[in-house]
């Protein structure tokens, strides 16, 4: 059977507004993990007042390495 292991890192949103990410560090980091063997399965925003994201989650899983 096979098992699964996961992780999870946050974003801050930026701009006046908020809810933009900077691109450049989000693929950056997508692709770092990607390189680890880690595929994007999930990402969401968290929610503040009147419809804006504070953050934005992205989940993470990959098969776990057994020893």
């Amino acid at each position: 059977m096979e098992k699964w292991e996961y992780t999870n890192i946050k974003f801050e949103t930026i701009g006046i507004f908020e809810g933009r990410l900077e691109e450049n560090i989000f693929r950056n980091e997508l692709n770092r993990l990607g390189e680890q063997g880690w595929e994007l399965v999930a990402c969401f925003p968290t929610a503040q007042a009147y419809g804006r994201s504070r953050e934005v989650v992205a989940v993470f899983k990959r098969r776990r390495q057994e020893i």
